[in-house]
């Protein structure tokens, strides 16, 4: 099967797989192909649109609805072609890695003693149901935030909105200020909140290091009886 060539066309290959994140709103009520025709429109006008299209729904499609026990909200996409791949924060590019992912894996590699990890490829995570979400799936090349109005964030706010009603415990680790907004949507009684400062070096706050995250999600997921993530990627 050839890979969609339009965010049009990745969509409707989503829809195909009949995931149960289909049953969001933003899904069922047009919302997704007012979306992606206007992402599409963008690419027609000569815009270089990141990432592929057969990667925007990635971090749906690796963690389904049924299957969340961690939420990492992110922004968009890195916005240099081959650097991102559909999942919040990772990283597939063949440049050094990007400065707030750098921080995050050291923050991490403290917390479980393991090696700081060479790889940003965060799909491990995700496959263990770490669901990776941007506020908007896609991008413009060199133009960070270019799609962050197109109504991407109906999206992030079901899908948050979503696991608070659906799943019976997870923790949501929202980091920076954009992340950390939508913790009104979560059912704290339910569900872990940890929030932090962006781990961005350009936080003047510096309030991420030290905050330790994955540790305490682990621990939180023991007490609930649940199987901790393995967040080591080395």
């Amino acid at each position: 099967m050839t890979d969609p060539a339009t965010v049009t066309q990745a969509l409707a290959r989503f829809r195909e797989g009949g995931s149960p994140w289909l049953s969001l709103p933003f899904f069922r009520d047009g919302g997704a192909e007012r979306v992606a025709a206007a992402v599409d429109a963008r690419a027609g006008a000569g815009a270089t649109v990141l990432p592929a299209p057969g990667d925007v729904f990635r971090a749906l499609a690796l963690t389904p609805l049924n299957a969340v026990r961690a939420v990492i909200l992110g922004q968009d996409p890195y916005p240099t072609p081959g650097d991102a791949h559909g999942l919040a924060f990772s990283y597939v590019g063949k440049r050094r890695l990007p400065a707030s992912l750098k921080v995050i894996l050291a923050e991490m590699a403290e917390e479980t003693g393991s090696a700081v990890p060479t790889s940003g490829d965060l799909t491990p995570w995700a496959r263990q149901g770490v669901l990776l979400l941007n506020a908007a799936l896609t991008v413009e090349a060199g133009q960070s935030g270019a799609h962050m109005k197109l109504g991407w964030d109906a999206l992030t706010d079901g899908a948050v909105a979503a696991v608070s009603e659906t799943r019976p415990a997870v923790a949501f680790l929202l980091w920076g200020a954009p992340a950390r907004r939508r913790a009104a949507l979560v059912d704290r009684s339910r569900h872990l909140v940890l929030e932090a400062g962006h781990p961005s070096p350009l936080n003047r706050r510096a309030d991420f290091r030290g905050s330790r995250p994955f540790g305490q999600a682990n621990a939180w997921l023991a007490e609930k009886g649940l199987e901790p993530i393995d967040w080591r990627l080395a």
